[in-house]
């Protein structure tokens, strides 16, 4: 024990020296160094530099610092109250009397140049069971065209009936259609013809057109339904045609691929079409033609990032039986729109095309007066490019403008016929009715077309709506001169009118310059020059009034300018037009 506080004392002694203070030394201020610092900024520290605990904190609340529960107790007294509720009235809208519908009618009316008329519908429907009705129209007008010796009569006989049930899973429809037409070719050139010549010529044209028809409607099925059709057209020139036509449309689901996509459309179609001619205009011998069409068309519609989208095609197998020559074709089908503006405006664009079978039953409904000789074959609409804007400009004013290309191959041109005779009679045999100048045939061209449509709709009140529209056409032809008949301008104005017991339309419409050709001599020769067919407006106002929900009158004014304009090259129309009847509606 001893021994160690001796160690600890000497330890403690040596300490003591060693820590003893330094004596300073002198220093020259010539072997001094001076330095200033200059402070740029003060330290700041940041977050990084603190210290950071590793290990959260753990809060232990003890028992007494515990929320207690509250409970509440309220004291439910009656109090007075001083409110009085408004008492109002139930607002509507007034959506004027309902109309009273009926399912069979009966008009007759007449009018100027001996112009009778007759339309009656009549109908027998037993609700979930079926559902039948036969109609009849039947218009004539004698010998309203002046300054031509022929006869100008016009007359249209329609009469048709159709047959409708309900099944459990599907509906079926059958029905027919008669159409009987009768013309005139009154329309002869300016050849100075004789008296014996002119009473010689046998004018009349009469068509026929007979249809029977079908259709299955689907439901809860891929089918959507399938139409059919079957046609027999005919003249009093010993024409005939042919035609037979089935169109199945499917619905085919897709949302087992993605259930976002939609149904995708399938139509698919089958046409016939076999006719012929007696005559062709050259000489005594017939003209046949027969067309066959195997077409399906598939649609896909989306909606994407606000586009609303089609896509589709049309794809045909096409047979020329009569030349023997078969063609696959094809076809775009698309259209793009974007809304624009909250909805208001939409912007549209696309592509289109497809096979048009040319008829003798087409033909004469465009142009009454073609004779029966014609050469047939069909359009092929190549492609129709197209884009426009349409939309809303207020809550009561529509707009749509348009521009389209389109280029068509053996697109159908009318064209006058060379006339067969001086005008001399001849004791040889006369010329046919249609042989004088005074009917059309039809040449084929490859055109393109560009057109610009505009189109305005306003409503200026619930009772008054005024509109028009306008299309200009600029053509481009291959082999003809010129795009034959075919206007380069032409519109429409209407408006239309209705209150308690009145109603009223007006339309008025206009077409531009159209040609056709002169010819140096008497059939066969070449054309001599080109005929300018002015252009024409007409307007036409028809109106009525109801006495009552069964009765009512009506007045239809035409060409109320009396215009004696050319719908084509020597056929000048009817002038000023009137025809007022009654309308009888009831039920059985």
């Amino acid at each position: 024990m001893k021994k160690d506080i001796l160690v600890l004392i000497l330890l403690i002694s040596t300490l003591h020296v060693f820590g003893q203070k330094k004596p300073k030394k002198a220093i020259n201020k010539k072997d001094s160094i001076i330095e200033v610092i200059n402070v740029v900024t003060s330290y700041t520290p940041t977050i990084s530099d603190a210290f950071k605990l590793k290990k959260n904190p753990k809060i232990v609340i003890s028992r007494n610092t515990k929320k207690k529960k509250l409970n509440y107790t309220i004291f439910s007294a009656p109090v007075a109250s001083t409110f009085v509720p408004k008492s109002g009235v139930v607002k509507g809208i007034d959506v004027g009397k309902k109309e009273r519908l009926f399912d069979n009618y009966l008009a007759l009316g007449y009018g100027n140049y001996s112009t009778p008329f007759i339309e009656f519908f009549l109908n027998q429907n037993r609700k979930f069971e079926n559902d039948y009705g036969v109609y009849l129209k039947y218009i004539s007008t004698e010998n309203g065209i002046e300054n031509t010796p022929l006869n100008t009569g016009v007359s249209n006989l329609n009469i048709g009936g159709y047959y409708m049930k309900e099944e459990r899973s599907f509906n079926w429809k059958i029905g027919g259609n008669i159409d009987q037409q009768k013309y005139n070719w009154y329309g002869l050139p300016d050849i100075n013809f004789e008296t014996s010549t002119l009473d010689a010529i046998v004018e009349q044209q009469t068509y026929g057109y007979y249809e029977l028809n079908g259709e299955i409607m689907f439901e809860d099925s891929y089918f959507k339904n399938i139409k059919t059709t079957v046609n027999l057209f005919e003249d009093s020139f010993g024409s005939k045609e042919i035609g037979v036509s089935l169109t199945p449309n499917l619905t085919l689901p897709l949302t087992r691929i993605n259930r976002n996509l939609k149904d995708l459309e399938l139509q698919t179609s089958i046409h016939y079409l076999q006719g012929e001619f007696e005559q062709n205009y050259a000489n005594d011998s017939n003209r046949s033609y027969a067309f066959l069409n195997l077409g399906i068309h598939p649609v896909l519609r989306i909606d994407w990032n606000k586009l609303n989208i089609k896509l589709g095609t049309k794809i045909y197998l096409s047979s020329d039986i009569e030349n023997s020559l078969t063609d696959i074709l094809a076809y775009p089908d698309i259209e793009i729109s974007h809304p624009l503006n909250s909805g208001l405006l939409n912007i549209y664009t696309g592509a289109s095309g497809d096979l048009h079978m040319n008829s003798f039953h087409s033909l004469s409904t465009l142009n009454p007066f073609v004779s029966p000789t014609l050469f047939l074959t069909q359009t092929n609409e190549q492609y129709n490019l197209f884009g426009g804007i349409n939309g809303t400009l207020s809550s009561n004013i529509s707009f749509n403008l348009k521009a389209n290309y389109k280029k068509d191959e053996d697109h159908a041109l009318f064209i006058r016929n060379n006339s067969k005779s001086n005008g001399e009679f001849s004791n040889s045999a006369a010329p046919l009715g249609y042989e004088y100048g005074n009917s059309f045939s039809v040449f084929y061209d490859d055109i393109s077309t560009f057109s610009i449509f505009a189109e305005l709709e306003v409503a200026a009140s619930k009772r008054i709506h005024l509109g028009g529209n306008l299309q200009m056409n600029s053509y481009t032809t291959t082999f003809q001169q010129k795009a034959w008949n075919l206007p380069k301008i032409e519109g429409a104005i209407f408006g239309k009118y209705q209150n308690k017991n009145w109603y009223a339309n007006a339309n008025m419409f206009f077409v531009g310059e159209r040609l056709d050709v002169n010819y140096n001599d008497t059939f066969p020769s070449t054309i001599s020059n080109i005929q300018s067919l002015k252009g024409f407006a007409d307007i036409n106002l028809n109106g009525g009034y109801h006495f009552n929900d069964f009765f009512s009158a009506f007045i239809t004014l035409n060409n109320i300018l009396g215009t004696d304009y050319e719908r084509y090259a020597n056929y000048n129309v009817i002038g000023f037009q009137a025809l007022a009847g009654i309308t009888y509606k009831f039920d059985f």
